[in-house]
């Protein structure tokens, strides 16, 4: 059966090596935040680095989930001094966990604060798409299907919650959905 991919990416407002209170405060909610998503019903996985103390995300072995990458438009930092990026990638049973599990609880209380860590910028926050059952999604997936929503809309090649398709690529729609979903 199908999994969904789900991928995000914000560039933060300050460098991670040396965050503004803001993006602090952003990064000691993380901890319980990924805590919570761990244990909701339908969550399968995220990429998490083998050791998180060996650099910056560029640096990092992140095993079967492969090579970190960033879209083309992200403009600063790729050392440990300069990165000022948030990004996940996790892996869910199906559209409906994954919206509920992000667009409630705590991780919903951040997105609600969102501005206050991340720039706006043009270009979407996340992606969403269908991968077999035995796949596990790369960061370099992840960015070409957030840069191919950016530059087509969503499709089932690369989809938001608010636009959704169903594995065999029939539009879906979240019925009874809670928070925003754009």
């Amino acid at each position: 059966m199908p999994q969904l991919a789900l991928y995000t990416f914000g560039v933060l407002k300050s460098p991670l090596s040396d965050p503004a209170p803001l993006t602090r405060e952003l990064h000691d909610r993380g901890a319980a935040i990924y805590r919570k998503l761990g244990r909701h019903p339908g969550y399968l996985g995220r990429a998490v680095a083998a050791d998180r103390s060996r650099g910056s995300h560029f640096d990092l072995d992140w095993g079967a989930w492969g090579e970190f990458a960033v879209p083309t438009w992200y403009g600063k930092g790729r050392t440990v001094e300069s990165t000022a990026l948030d990004a996940t990638l996790s892996l869910w049973t199906d559209l409906r966990s994954a919206f509920t599990a992000i667009y409630t609880g705590l991780h919903r209380e951040a997105l609600n604060r969102r501005y206050d860590w991340f720039e706006r910028t043009a270009h979407p926050s996340y992606v969403c798409w269908w991968v077999s059952d035995d796949a596990i999604p790369t960061w370099q997936d992840g960015v070409s299907r957030l840069e191919h929503l950016h530059d087509h809309g969503s499709a089932p090649h690369a989809f938001t919650f608010h636009h959704a398709f169903a594995p065999d690529g029939t539009p879906t729609e979240l019925r009874g959905r809670t928070g925003h979903a754009s």
